[in-house]
């Protein structure tokens, strides 16, 4: 990651911005970059650490969803408790924004173990919503549709480090279908970098944030349907 903070204090520098913006390296899975951040002033945290370890539910090892969890949710919330903790004890009133993902709102083939992680993360941050009202500090969450970053397709590309037709009755062939199905229609990521900024810049704004429309439209189908599927 040193060489993205890299890139990107370089950029801030070609903008001007150096006197206003400070780049560092947050691996939330480092006690030692959470340390060194700990004491910076701000009122607004964006929860956005993820990665992805994907393929059929029924058969990917364990210790793979254990790991997307550790990063996900259990990294995640415990930073967002250090925030929170130091936001009560300064008297702060700031702002907790989760980037949660369609997928905490529903699920897609190969792709269980990181929606179950986004799932998580939705009843957290609707506990955390309503624990942390009467403190001032609110927490909004926002769920991006798929965006072609390379992140869903490089995700996809996980299962088959693992997926061995000689052991798993799902066969790579297949796999590799439903993932060219599901990841075919992917929107331009600078529509959602758009719209990120605007809620976060906002002093107002909805608790949910999904994005784009079509996401939105998709999510509530599915969960309207989920009333009357039958076994």
């Amino acid at each position: 990651m040193w060489p993205q903070v890299t890139e990107l204090r370089r950029h801030i520098e070609e903008l001007g911005l150096q006197d206003r913006v400070t780049v560092d390296k947050l691996d939330v899975l480092d006690a030692r970059d959470i340390a060194a951040v700990s004491d910076w002033d701000f009122d607004t945290f964006v929860s956005n650490a993820a990665i992805g370890e994907c393929g059929p539910l029924a058969e990917i090892p364990v210790e793979l969803v254990r790991r997307t969890f550790e990063t996900n949710v259990f990294a995640n919330l415990e930073l967002t408790q250090r925030v929170i903790r130091t936001w009560v004890d300064a008297g702060t009133a700031g702002r907790v924004v989760i980037v949660s993902s369609m997928g905490g709102m529903l699920t897609a083939f190969g792709l269980g173990p990181y929606c179950a992680t986004k799932h998580a993360l939705e009843a957290i941050a609707a506990t955390l919503r309503d624990e942390l009202a009467p403190t001032g500090i609110t927490v909004q969450t926002i769920n991006p549709g798929a965006y072609l970053t390379g992140f869903n397709d490089r995700i996809a590309d996980t299962a088959f480090r693992w997926l061995d037709d000689a052991a798993n009755f799902n066969r790579s062939e297949d796999v590799k279908a439903r993932f060219a199905d599901i990841l075919a229609d992917q929107f331009e990521p600078q529509d959602m970098i758009d719209k990120m900024v605007e809620i976060i810049g906002s002093e107002q704004g909805t608790y949910r944030n999904v994005w784009p429309p079509e996401a939105e439209q998709l999510i509530k189908e599915v969960q309207q349907a989920a009333w009357t599927r039958k076994v």
